[in-house]
C-alpha cells in the first residue's frame, strides 16, 4: 500500500487545544475571540455574541466555523440571543460562500462532546462546509487526506469582503 501524507495536520494533532489566558485555561476559540488581529486569525465576521472564523484544518475548501464568544459546550448553555445570532451568522456565511465559491451544497453541523467527534468539545462551534458535486474522490476516501485548492487566508479575505457587504 502506498502512503499519502498530510504533514500540515500535525500542527493540529500535536498542538494545544487549551491556552493560558488572562482568566486561566481557555480554548483556542476564546484566544481568537479576544484577539484584535482578525486577519492573522482568519476571522471573517464578528457579531455581538458570535464570530465566524476559517477552519485552519479544513475538511474542504471554504470550511468555516461559527463560534459563540462564550466558552460553552452545548446548545442548552447558549442564551436565546447567542443561539439566534449563531444561526443568523451561519446564514450570512452560507450566502457569502455561495457568492464567492459557488458550491453545489453544504454540510452544516455541530459535534457536541468528544464521543460525537468534537475536537474542542468545551467550546461549541458550528461547522459550515461547502460541497461540490464530485468533491469526494479517492484522496479523502482512501488516503484520509483532503485537497484544498486555495490557501485558507485567501479564502478568508474573499469571504471577509463578501460579508462586509451584507
Amino acid at each position: 500500500m502506498e502512503a499519502l501524507h498530510a504533514p500540515w495536520r500535525i500542527e493540529y494533532i500535536l498542538g494545544p487545544k487549551r491556552h493560558e489566558g488572562p482568566d486561566g485555561d481557555v480554548s483556542i476559540f476564546t484566544v481568537i475571540a479576544q484577539s484584535g488581529d482578525d486577519v492573522a486569525n482568519n476571522v471573517i465576521a464578528r457579531g455581538k455574541t458570535c464570530f465566524a472564523v476559517m477552519n485552519n484544518f479544513p475538511y474542504n475548501a471554504g470550511h468555516l466555523l461559527i463560534v459563540p464568544y462564550r466558552e460553552v459546550p452545548d446548545l442548552a448553555d447558549l442564551t436565546e440571543e447567542e443561539l439566534l445570532e449563531l444561526m443568523q451568522l451561519c446564514r450570512r456565511c452560507q450566502a457569502a460562500l455561495r457568492e464567492t465559491m459557488n458550491p453545489g451544497g453544504f454540510n452544516i453541523g455541530l459535534n457536541l462532546g468528544s464521543a460525537a467527534g468534537a475536537g474542542i468539545g468545551e467550546h461549541l462551534h458550528l461547522h459550515v462546509v461547502p460541497r461540490w458535486d464530485g468533491d469526494t474522490n479517492f484522496m479523502p476516501a482512501l488516503g484520509q487526506t483532503a485537497v484544498i485548492p486555495e490557501a485558507v487566508a485567501e479564502t478568508a479575505a474573499k469571504l471577509r469582503t463578501a460579508l462586509a457587504q451584507t
